[in-house]
């Protein structure tokens, strides 16, 4: 088995979308802005995040039509400099909501929210820096 995706239900794809290429720069795969779905990859490393419509996937499970509250999904990402990652995504229009700061002895993290509300949490190991 290996994990393919790990695939966000979103109410505003165009948002979403412009958040994950433009603002935290991961690759799309296809270019397909306005959705229904996308695939997203950083540069090294072989996970992903897709975007996938809600409405749509709706249609397939009636219980997804419901407006989603609270926070339903943290999504982790690995940078190598995470003070300088954090200036060239606020630059970009991004708003942290913690950090960056110390998580343990080993871990620095920051935390900002995508256009829906799901968090995301930038990471930079510090064991890997020696």
């Amino acid at each position: 088995m290996e994990l393919a995706q790990v695939r966000l239900l979103v109410s505003d794809f165009a948002a979403c979308y412009r958040f994950y290429a433009d603002v935290l720069g991961l690759k799309p795969q296809s270019g397909s802005t306005q959705g229904p779905y996308e695939k997203f990859s950083p540069a090294v490393g072989s996970a992903g995040i897709a975007l996938q419509d809600r409405a749509m996937m709706a249609e397939v499970l009636d219980e997804l039509g419901d407006t989603a509250t609270g926070h339903r999904s943290l999504v982790v990402l690995r940078v190598d400099d995470l003070d300088t990652y954090c200036e060239q995504i606020t630059a970009r229009g991004a708003t942290l909501v913690h950090g960056p700061a110390p998580m343990t002895d080993r871990l620095r993290v920051a935390h900002l929210k995508d256009p829906e509300g799901n968090l995301v949490e930038l990471q930079e190991w510090l064991l890997l820096l020696g």
